[in-house]
């Protein structure tokens, strides 16, 4: 389905998968492949500390790759730990990357909308905790973003199944010269490792 061009051009510099990861990459394409096969609502939620890095770059990418192969029964959501704000640089990372984000609050966790395509719904974009009413309450995939997340929240409620897919934090560039590139990287290495999910899904059989 039709992405901005942009978008599909973030492809030529995604850096290479590397084998560590297929592990669990795999667990996530199977979970995926039966819910397809089952023709299930799949949610996917991306939970990390402050739900304003990592987690926010997790679910634009999942939902624009899963856009892109056609799955149109997934949503992808994001939250954290505890509730911050979705960090400026992750919204100019998107932005430079082709996305077109327009805000629609001022403050403290503002409200941000994230658009992929030119005719689907954009992505709400702020900072949420667990249990947050606009989250999906059962049946989910919680994909744990960070170690931190990973290791001090053993349970996420009301979750049916659980994957770490954690990431370096960009954070630890802010303030540097460094930190446009650190956020540039970590957001292809997500984009790329979830259009390799999709990718994969899509050339698996049918139902």
């Amino acid at each position: 389905m039709a992405l901005y061009p942009q978008i599909l051009h973030t492809q030529r510099s995604f850096p290479e998968v590397p084998e560590e990861r297929m592990t669990a990459l795999q667990a996530i394409i199977q979970f995926l492949q039966q819910k397809i096969q089952a023709d299930s609502d799949i949610h996917l939620l991306f939970v990390c500390t402050h739900n304003s890095r990592r987690s926010i770059l997790s679910q634009v990418w999942a939902q624009t790759w899963a856009h892109h192969f056609g799955i149109h029964h997934l949503t992808a959501y994001a939250a954290g730990t505890e509730t911050t704000e979705v960090y400026p640089l992750v919204l100019e990372t998107l932005q430079k990357q082709g996305f077109r984000v327009e805000s629609l609050s001022e403050g403290h966790n503002a409200l941000s909308l994230i658009k992929y395509a030119p005719n689907a719904a954009p992505i709400l974009g702020f900072s949420k905790s667990l249990g947050h009413f606009m989250l999906p309450e059962t049946e989910f995939a919680a994909i744990m973003t960070c170690d931190h997340a990973q290791e001090h929240c053993p349970v996420v409620p009301g979750a049916e199944a659980r994957f770490p897919l954690t990431y370096e934090d960009p954070k630890a560039f802010d303030g540097t010269p460094r930190a446009e590139e650190a956020y540039h990287h970590r957001s292809l290495q997500i984009a790329g490792e979830w259009y390799y999910i999709f990718h994969q899904l899509s050339q698996l059989p049918k139902p």
